[in-house]
């Protein structure tokens, strides 16, 4: 990873790519969704603060744990723009998501304890389906076959 001198205190578009891991058009994507800014130059380009790197780093490993980038949005907006976030700024924005990220993992571990029977089935629709029946929910009302019309019209079709 491309070491950055201390007395480089702005990062180009190439660099702050180098040095995070992330591309330079994922980088354009995180800044037109609000996630990091940049200030123009004389000549358009984008200059970077060395603490967007954090913030880099922060929304890269939101992202792989499924936090939507509205969250990750609204989190940011939380740390300081006049200085570097400290471990603090951190710990505190973590604390916010431990209970979602429980009840994901939970989520989680009943698709993995349950996948075979889905596997077996082949088609979720059945009426105690733990997936997407949980508690039969649904066995008063509708069989399972019913429950792949209630589908958003915008869901493709099992």
């Amino acid at each position: 990873m491309p070491q950055i001198p201390e007395t480089i205190h702005e990062l180009t578009v190439g660099q702050l790519a180098a040095r995070s891991g992330a591309a330079v058009s994922a980088l354009h994507f995180y800044e037109a969704k609000g996630l990091i800014r940049s200030r123009r130059t004389a000549g358009n380009q984008r200059r970077y603060c060395r603490d967007t790197l954090r913030r880099v780093a922060f929304v890269r490993a939101a992202q792989r744990v499924g936090i939507p980038l509205a969250t990750i949005r609204g989190a940011l907006a939380e740390l300081p723009e006049e200085r570097t976030p400290t471990r603090d700024d951190w710990a505190h924005l973590s604390e916010v998501w431990r209970a979602e990220l429980d009840e994901r993992i939970k989520q989680l571990n009943r698709l993995r304890d349950h996948l075979t029977d889905c596997i077996g089935c082949g088609c979720l629709s059945l009426d105690t389906c733990v997936l997407s029946n949980p508690d039969d929910a649904f066995g008063d009302r509708l069989t399972g076959s019913r429950l792949l019309a209630e589908r958003p019209r915008h869901a493709p079709p099992a």
